[in-house]
């Protein structure tokens, strides 16, 4: 097992990727490469960033790779909020929280690293 892989993060953003995908699949055929396809994009950037930032092998690698997961987050999130409004979801209350859930993990790995720099 990959050190990436041992990260509770890398595990619940991986999660929410499926969840990305699961909610997108019911979207408008429209939308399958305008919004569905940002919002998987950005969804898969979170732990692939994770991955790619533990793999460099330095921290200060990995603290840049985090910030650009925690961005991928944040894009993410207003993509589902954007989803709700146009009326291709009617609850993404779940979502949310395990967007936070990440969002958070990824700011405590980031002070952490910090930390240690």
């Amino acid at each position: 097992m990959r050190k990436h892989q041992q990260l509770r993060v890398w595990q619940e953003a991986m999660d929410l990727v499926v969840s990305i995908y699961s909610m997108t699949s019911t979207f408008p055929s429209s939308e399958r490469f305008g919004l569905a396809s940002q919002m998987q994009r950005a969804a898969v950037s979170v732990p692939s960033n994770i991955a790619e930032g533990a793999a460099r092998g330095s921290k200060p690698d990995f603290l840049r790779f985090l910030h650009i997961a925690r961005g991928s987050l944040s894009e993410l999130e207003t993509q589902c909020q954007i989803a709700h409004r146009l009326g291709y979801t009617t609850d993404i209350s779940a979502l949310e929280l395990a967007i936070n859930s990440v969002f958070s993990q990824l700011g405590g790995l980031i002070k952490h690293i910090k930390a240690s720099l």
